[in-house]
């Protein structure tokens, strides 16, 4: 865990306005016909608010993992009663007819899947200390159950990775699946996880980090490909892999310092500020397990990444605001 503090209360704020704002909203909404033409909180009853459905979600976990790392936080009242109201047996119900309907295959793949899954396996370990959480487990497994069947299907028949470092990231969509399927003993998901991770990465060699970032990237398509591979390999095999994978020490340099975001209004730019972010939850997850020469600049760059981004987590443009904390609370807790 990094040793710089978590300001609990003010994600815990932030994250609860935002899931209660419904415009604006960006839609990934296919109109089949008239009758599709709806607002966000019709279509979708839980994840309505923060911008966009991912977003929605991924705040719904971080105030699941403040409420499980922080019980007593000054908003754990209020957090608990909106997921009272939110993780409703009929609202889920809803959510899930939505992935039925014509022309939803693609909605969210695989971002959106894997943070659903993800907020599934924190809620299954915040109902081991709070008893009241196995209702919202229960409410919400019809949903994971949907997400890990679309997995299933769609990973056999993507023969190619997406390796750009925006939402359909193919190693990031793997990481959290690979997460829920641990948690809950799916065995035929894991497998599944493995044999795409394998085909898609095991013999990838000298990485080009220096054709990163992209203009709107929020992940290190490279780092995160390495955090999969180290919780897919042993340690033995995950070193030997890492020699092969490592770019040039030139251009490694390009992952240890931070990028500047020139416009944190413009809601593609403001994404370099997740993506020093994500970097230093990457470093930090891999640090261990690296060469003992990148212990030092790796610990410098997961200090100097987060000096970049933390600033504007809580304050600044919605933009960035309507999920940012998500990616700090990554990187900052690792619990």
């Amino acid at each position: 865990m990094s040793q710089m503090p978590i300001d609990a209360s003010g994600f815990a704020r932030v994250a609860l306005v935002n899931i209660a704002q419904e415009y604006p909203n960006k839609l990934d909404h296919v109109i089949n016909s008239a009758i599709d033409v709806r607002t966000p909180r019709d279509l979708h009853p839980v994840f309505f608010g923060s911008y966009d459905w991912h977003s929605s979600v991924h705040m719904h976990w971080l105030l699941a993992r403040l409420l499980r790392r922080y019980p007593s936080l000054p908003e754990a009242d209020e957090i608990t009663a909106v997921f009272d109201e939110r993780f409703s047996s009929a609202h889920i119900a809803m959510e899930v007819a939505y992935l039925h309907q014509p022309s939803r295959s693609t909605f969210e793949r695989t971002y959106g899947w894997a943070w659903l899954l993800k907020l599934q396996v924190e809620l299954m370990a915040l109902a081991t200390s709070l008893p009241r959480a196995r209702n919202w487990c229960d409410a919400v497994q019809p949903l994971a159950d949907a997400f890990a069947e679309r997995y299933l299907h769609f990973l056999p028949l993507a023969q190619f990775p997406i390796r750009a470092g925006t939402h359909a990231n193919s190693a990031f969509g793997l990481l959290f699946a690979m997460e829920y399927a641990q948690a809950t003993g799916h065995g035929v998901l894991h497998a599944q996880i493995r044999t795409s991770a394998h085909d898609w990465f095991a013999a990838d060699a000298s990485y080009p980090a220096g054709y990163e970032p992209g203009g709107d990237d929020f992940l290190s398509g490279g780092l995160i490909e390495a955090a999969l591979m180290q919780r897919l390999l042993d340690a033995p095999a995950f070193s030997a892999w890492w020699q092969q994978f490592c770019p040039s020490s030139g251009t490694m340099q390009t992952w240890l310092e931070p990028v500047h975001a020139s416009d944190r209004t413009d809601p593609k730019m403001s994404h370099l500020d997740g993506l020093n972010l994500s970097r230093a939850w990457c470093w930090t997850m891999l640090k261990n397990d690296l060469p003992s020469a990148l212990q030092v600049p790796v610990t410098a760059a997961i200090r100097h990444h987060l000096a970049a981004a933390l600033p504007h987590v809580v304050a600044g443009d919605y933009v960035g605001t309507h999920w940012l904390a998500s990616f700090a609370m990554l990187a900052l807790d690792q619990g």
